[in-house]
């Protein structure tokens, strides 16, 4: 108890440390981390939760809305502006939901992609381009004011900062708006040229912000992303007049190369043709081992056929079963047989080996 008292004040400081590393590590571990580009809660280099806070202080009523359910319990009347990031996690049927909700209010839809720019009726489509330098306004609604950024898509519709193929802030019909400037929006370029004055005058324009971060899980089956829905609407036409040009050069090449010729196949050879040009080949080839051998697989073959041996018998049993059909002894019936006997070093032998085989041949037929 002494001891206690003495270090009462360490105990108690140190008490105090540990529960606040606790509470702080709860707190932590329940705050949402948010890391999504443009995010208006992420803090990072890629987030835009700089222009989210500078609109909440010039008055702007910010509210971050991260599902359709969400955005529509949000108001959409006149006061109101939607801006909608991340808008690669839209499907169509979110899309449909969100043009439904938009009402009388400002939509704006950061960085749209073709199929979303087709879902939203807008008959263009988006050409990456890299901006050099600043690009100006070029419109009366941000006269004076220039964009910054170093990747942008732009659009062939009406809008302000024309680049190359378009504007990068396009206004295809009212209440529509699309940025196709995204990195003005981001805390790490933000403050290049004149992004941040050219935010807060499209996002502060009324005085609530609906910011809608789409969530992927509202979205349906049928919300997939098909192939002909990332191509453009003069695509279709041009695929089918190649496919129809291709089935024209088929139609024209085949009439011009005529009906085809018949001809009667397979031609038939007879079997002493066969067995006499072979002879010639061997013969110009000098080939004796291999022409002795071809010799002693076909009386093998034949003598085991005649013997009624199995198809696939080996020369030892055929050699003991012939020698027992003839009297002969094995040893020499094994030197005409034996696929590893010497090969003949002349014609002569090579002839003299035939007339063996085929005596032998005669002798066991008839027994």
């Amino acid at each position: 108890m002494r001891w206690l008292r003495v270090h009462r004040s360490a105990l108690l400081i140190a008490a105090g440390a540990v529960v606040a590393v606790l509470v702080t590590a709860l707190v932590v571990q329940r705050a949402p981390q948010r890391s999504a580009a443009l995010d208006p809660d992420n803090a990072g280099g890629s987030g835009a939760q700089a222009v989210a806070r500078v609109l909440a202080r010039e008055g702007v009523a910010v509210t971050i809305a991260r599902s359709a359910d969400d955005l529509e319990r949000q108001p959409a009347d006149a006061a109101t502006t939607i801006v909608v990031t991340s808008s690669a996690d839209l499907g169509r049927s979110t899309t449909r939901r969100l043009l439904r909700h938009q009402g009388r209010a400002s939509l704006v839809v950061v960085a749209p992609g073709p199929a979303l720019v087709r879902r939203l009726g807008v008959g263009t489509f988006p050409a990456p381009t890299a901006p050099q330098g600043s690009v100006a306004a070029g419109c009366a609604a941000y006269d004076g004011l220039s964009l910054q950024v170093t990747a942008a898509d732009a659009y062939d519709t009406p809008g302000c900062f024309p680049g190359d193929g378009g504007v990068l802030l396009a206004r295809p019909r009212p209440g529509l708006t699309l940025l196709g400037a995204p990195g003005a929006l981001a805390n790490d370029q933000v403050l290049a040229g004149d992004n941040a004055a050219v935010m807060l005058r499209l996002l502060g324009q009324r005085d609530r912000l609906v910011w809608y971060v789409p969530s992927l899980a509202d979205l349906r089956g049928s919300d997939g992303i098909s192939l002909a829905g990332l191509l453009p609407d003069w695509l279709r036409p041009a695929l089918w007049v190649l496919a129809m040009a291709a089935l024209g050069l088929v139609l024209w090449r085949a009439r011009r190369l005529g009906p085809l010729a018949r001809e009667p196949l397979p031609v038939e050879v007879k079997s002493v043709e066969t067995t006499r040009n072979l002879g010639r080949l061997y013969r110009r080839s000098g080939d004796r081992a291999h022409a002795a051998a071809a010799l002693r697989a076909a009386g093998l073959a034949t003598l085991a056929a005649r013997l009624h041996l199995p198809r696939h018998a080996d020369a030892e049993r055929v050699v003991a079963a012939v020698a027992d059909h003839t009297g002969r002894p094995a040893e020499e019936i094994s030197a005409m047989l034996r696929p590893d006997a010497p090969a003949p070093t002349h014609d002569r032998d090579l002839t003299d080996l035939a007339l063996r085989l085929a005596e032998l041949d005669r002798e066991v037929s008839h027994r």
